[in-house]
């Protein structure tokens, strides 16, 4: 062993690498190391005031195992409260157009002319609005509604109806007047045809404004009666008819009339027509003499009624409008508050086959009446 060494120590034991470059040897500047293969491998040290940290293969060996965190789970309230407030306003908006399309206004003003159709035949009852058929409860109930309003001003009747039961237009001419006691003017617009019972309701309002080409008037009574004997005979069917007087199966399907029964209809249609010549020579500042004059059953163009005295002006519903908002008082543009016009709540919560259904087993005891059918 060479003492001069300086890879040995005072003890004789040989220096490792590190501590020969330490050693000042005269290469160690220049020259580079290499480690001792049995050298124990140098571990880095933490940081100071750091835990020490354990490999991942080696949990927990001599270091601080770091306690494993789950991760937040994110809330979800913020999607649902955005999701219920689109729903709540698609609602709204709902709700909003069928009411707007009603003739609902959140905003009304004093203003206001109500309008209120009355078309298909008329009959009494009630019926789902624009299913073709007017009826008296729907219309009367519509009036009184508009006059217990105290903005509106005038009511504008839009009349599109070839006529139907006397009893229907008769019950409608009773709010009619009981609006003009209440200081509440009604004027007629006529569409395509206001005809027979029709007429009669316009007959009784403040003032008619029709088109020129409008049909109009048919002012009379008819009673039909229908005769399938033949059709019964030929089919085999017969009928035993238990009655406790007379005229008790007059109209029925199963016979014809007798020259009696034909007698009696007759004056029942006299009957009738005369109500209804009064009514109209009323309404219209005629003679009774006046209007038989011209009620004979026959229809009359604007043109030709507007001569004879039947309608009042030539215009468009929206010039009836107009004529209705000066006799209300109301000074500019009016609002126009749809009463009972069809609308989109037929679309939404009615079924159209349904509907059709309740309005042909309404209907049906004056369309098909084994009685006759008597109207105007």
């Amino acid at each position: 062993m060479n003492e001069n060494d300086p890879t040995n120590n005072e003890e004789g034991e040989s220096l490792s690498g590190n501590e020969r470059f330490l050693a000042g040897s005269d290469k160690s500047f220049y020259t580079e190391l290499e480690d001792d293969p049995y050298e124990e491998p140098v571990q880095e040290q933490p940081v100071s005031g750091s835990p020490l940290l354990s490999p991942p293969d080696e949990p927990g060996k001599g270091r601080m195992d770091v306690p494993h965190t789950p991760p937040e789970k994110k809330s979800n309230f913020g999607k649902y409260a955005a999701l219920i407030a689109v729903l709540f306003l698609i609602i709204g908006s709902s709700f909003a157009i069928i009411y707007y399309s009603a003739g609902g206004d959140f905003y009304p003003d004093n203003n206001r002319v109500a309008v209120i159709y009355i078309q298909g035949t008329m009959l009494t009852g009630s019926v789902p609005s624009g299913l073709g058929y007017a009826t008296s409860e729907n219309i009367c109930a519509s009036i009184r509604k508009a006059v217990d309003d105290n903005s509106v001003k005038a009511i504008v009747l839009r009349i599109n109806s070839g006529g139907g039961s006397g009893s229907a237009s008769e019950e409608i001419n009773t709010e009619i007047r009981k609006a003009q006691q209440a200081g509440v003017p009604v004027v007629t617009s006529m569409g395509d045809v206001a005809a027979s019972a029709a007429y009669h309701v316009a007959s009784s309002t403040d003032l008619i404004v029709a088109n020129r080409n409008t049909m109009t008037g048919s002012i009379g009574v008819i009673w039909t009666f229908r005769n399938m004997s033949a059709y019964y005979e030929e089919e085999g069917i017969d009928f035993y008819i238990a009655k406790s007087g007379e005229f008790k199966d007059m109209g029925g399907t199963w016979r014809g009339l007798t020259d009696e029964e034909k007698e009696y209809a007759d004056r029942v249609i006299r009957e009738s027509y005369n109500l209804f010549v009064q009514d109209v020579a009323q309404g219209r500042n005629m003679t009774v003499s006046e209007v038989k004059d011209i009620a004979d059953g026959r229809i009359y163009t604007g043109v030709s009624a507007k001569r004879i005295g039947l309608i009042d002006e030539y215009g468009n519903f929206y010039d009836a409008i107009d004529r209705a908002a000066d006799m209300g008082g109301i000074e500019g543009e009016p609002t126009i508050y749809y009463v009972n016009k069809p609308s989109i709540t037929n679309l939404l919560f009615g079924s159209k086959v349904q509907n059709d259904n309740i309005a042909e087993s309404f209907v049906s005891y004056y369309e098909k009446s084994p009685f006759g059918k008597l109207a105007y």
